[in-house]
């Protein structure tokens, strides 16, 4: 008896039981999160490695991840390459500007196929399911013969109304979380509202979005940074024109020769200043991230997402 205790004991501090893992079990799981971590930190602490080094210490194969000295005017040739401010303002309207339009509009659709009755809802809700199934790039050529007729081109606009319409990038999924987040909540507050005279508007107003700062924080924050890191749609739509820090990044080397024209070596094989812009590009959603952090993963599990 005493040593069939024994085992059991010996088995459930291994391999744990229904109340607690056991250290078998836990050393297996935090050496997968360490892996996966390892996946996604490597290309950051490169960068960041990278950033700091020499045209010597990039050239030099044996310098890996610690400079042999910090270069930090590579910052600063990012910073005048990159025209930061002009640009940091062009990402943070265009960015700003097409979530808030996505949060609203896409808030209204979503409660529209979650809580109205229509004809051909469940038609609709398919044909939406299908459009965000489809390329863009299918799309891009008539989306950008309808813009130019319309004169939108070379404007945010371009960028700014599909979003306005509920749609823009991702704006189908965005419609789907709205859809399965305010298809969770009880059908007695709404029938409440309807008893007191409320409208669908008003239930959603002042019922229904109250109720849904999880599902809005978390489609914020996607499209925001979607819009942020977007090139392909927004370098089409702009032209060349207002452009933000995404698209900054292709005419770094041509800024940075026009500034400096009698530099010896060119800026073409400049690793260093590249991974410098890269770290200016990302910071700010990283900022964003990092202080809705809490927040985001609450509302991700409360928005469907995890089902």
């Amino acid at each position: 008896m005493v040593w069939r205790l024994w085992l059991e004991r010996t088995r459930t501090l291994l391999f744990g039981d229904r109340e607690r893992k056991g250290i078998v079990v836990l050393a297996l799981l935090y050496l997968v999160l360490a892996d996966i971590a390892l996946m996604y930190l490597t290309p950051f602490l490169y960068m960041l490695s990278t950033m700091f080094k020499t045209t010597a210490d990039l050239l030099d194969p044996t310098v890996k991840w610690v400079p042999t000295s910090f270069e930090w005017a590579n910052l600063k040739l990012a910073w005048q390459g990159l025209k930061f401010p002009e640009a940091l303002r062009n990402s943070l309207l265009l960015s700003v500007s097409a979530a808030v339009a996505q949060v609203v509009f896409c808030s209204i659709a979503g409660y529209a196929f979650a809580r109205l009755k229509f004809p051909g809802k469940n038609v609709l809700f398919a044909l939406l399911i299908f459009s965000f199934l489809i390329p863009p790039q299918t799309l891009i050529i008539p989306l950008y013969v309808l813009f130019k007729h319309l004169g939108l081109l070379g404007t945010h606009w371009g960028i700014l109304l599909p979003a306005m319409l509920g749609h823009g990038v991702r704006g189908a999924l965005f419609v789907i979380i709205f859809r399965q987040f305010f298809m969770t909540l009880p059908k007695e507050l709404e029938d409440a509202a309807l008893i007191d005279g409320a409208g669908p508007f008003r239930v959603y107003w002042r019922v229904m979005i109250p109720l849904a700062k999880p599902a809005i924080l978390v489609v914020f924050l996607f499209s925001f940074v979607w819009h942020w890191n977007e090139t392909f749609v927004t370098g089409l739509m702009l032209g060349g024109k207002d452009l933000p820090l995404s698209l900054s990044l292709f005419n770094l080397n041509k800024v940075l020769s026009g500034l400096y024209p009698d530099a010896e070596a060119g800026f073409d094989l400049n690793e260093t200043i590249r991974m410098a812009a890269s770290f200016l590009i990302i910071m700010p959603p990283l900022l964003v991230y990092m202080i809705a952090q809490r927040w985001f993963v609450e509302g991700v599990e409360r928005t469907g997402l995890v089902e």
